[in-house]
């Protein structure tokens, strides 16, 4: 089917539905007009096989709500055999023939002349292969650079800062012998398969199409008479380059990150691929993360968890906090220092999660054994586990 029939067709009056009908409504009606003009029950009967075609063909772009949706504005745009702007555009509605428009206009006609209405080049230059027809154009298109994936590995202190870090990376980048052509002399040709656009339509049914990457010219649209020594006529070559690439600060282990624009160079003016980045972010001896918060353990006496007191707390980049601990503190217990973490996306600090660890001291002076003989007699009638054992008896 071609792209003028596509438009010019009328798929909801072939199978007697309105515009706005359902896809059940559809498939209820071609199945009733399949039966009935089906080539078994209409042997010989041309005119019922072409029936059967009609209806096939209406059923396979309505069925389809990708092929109805494309077919509904196509038909909006240039339906009915013209088209026909909006208010202000040059004083009101005019037609063209839609001849012209497919490029089937006499040359010189009156619908072919520059400033007549038509538009030349045809369908394939209005739309720029809407229809993946392959357009009308013989010009080697734009070709996108190539993503780079590297790694990099960071202190812990650069992952929450932040850091700028050379990165040495190889990737396929144009030829400088052949500056990118991948001809000897410079003048490749256009792919006669693909002319020039990189691309083969492979049929789907329905008059749409696929497309796959041209086998004859690797989807570069170009074909090199004489090959470059260099590339091998590919017009690619390995290159090696150091970049400095800046790292945000608050990146996770493991995180990757995309840096657009820093991959590999485009060909012929196309835009240069990504770069993506893997950040493996070393242990820290003191310090861990969660999140925007950083974490740390720090160790008090038994006297400092019983009777309270404030408790001095290393930051991973500044001056100490000091904390002030409750009396009866538990060991365990989680206080916050707030804006002591790691970078957040708006440029805010999260906090540092302070865990206090009791410590029990493994030598004993004979002063401080006999203060702590002292004070278990004092607290002798005391059982920490009464209620552990209560409450064992009632489950």
């Amino acid at each position: 089917m071609s792209t003028k029939d596509f438009i010019e067709k009328d798929f909801y009056k072939v199978l007697g539905v309105p515009k706005d009908a359902t896809e059940a409504e559809i498939k209820k009606a071609y199945r009733k007009l399949a039966r009935e003009f089906h080539p078994d029950a209409n042997k010989g009967n041309a005119k019922a096989e072409e029936r059967f075609k009609e209806i096939s063909e209406a059923n396979d772009i309505l069925g389809d709500p990708k092929k109805r949706k494309e077919y509904d504005e196509a038909r909006a745009l240039f339906g009915n055999g013209g088209f026909r702007p909006g208010p202000g555009a040059g004083g009101g509605s005019f037609n063209f023939d839609l001849g012209d428009l497919f490029g089937g206009g006499a040359p010189g006609g009156a619908g072919s002349g520059p400033g007549a209405g038509g538009f030349g080049g045809g369908i394939g230059d209005v739309f720029g292969g809407l229809f993946n027809r392959g357009g009308g154009t013989t010009r080697a298109q734009p070709r996108r650079g190539q993503d780079i994936d590297t790694e990099v590995t960071l202190s812990f202190t650069e992952a929450v800062d932040g850091a700028t870090v050379p990165l040495r990376m190889t990737s396929q980048s144009p030829c400088k012998a052949c500056s990118g052509t991948g001809d000897k002399n410079g003048t490749p040709r256009v792919c006669p398969t693909c002319v020039g656009t990189g691309q083969v339509a492979r049929g789907s049914g329905g008059g749409f199409s696929l497309t796959d990457p041209c086998p004859d010219c690797k989807g570069r649209g170009l074909i090199a008479e004489h090959a470059c020594l260099v590339c091998s006529g590919s017009g690619r070559a390995k290159s090696s380059r150091t970049m400095q690439v800046r790292i945000p600060a608050g990146v996770a282990h493991d995180q990757r990150i995309r840096l657009r624009g820093k991959g590999a160079p485009g060909e012929r003016g196309g835009p240069a691929g990504d770069l993506y980045v893997t950040v493996h972010v070393d242990a820290h001896p003191v310090f861990g993360r969660r999140e925007d918060n950083l974490t740390v353990t720090v160790p008090v006496t038994f006297v400092e968890a019983a009777l309270g007191g404030e408790v001095r707390v290393p930051t991973l980049s500044g001056p100490p906090v000091t904390l002030k601990l409750p009396p009866g503190t538990p060991n365990g217990r989680t206080m916050r220092a707030r804006g002591k973490g790691a970078v957040r996306k708006d440029g805010t600090r999260g906090d540092l999660l302070v865990t206090v660890e009791v410590s029990v001291p493994t030598e004993l002076t004979g002063k401080a054994r006999d203060a702590l003989e002292a004070y278990r007699e004092a607290t002798a009638d005391e059982d920490p586990r009464a209620e552990l054992f209560e409450a064992a008896k009632g489950a």
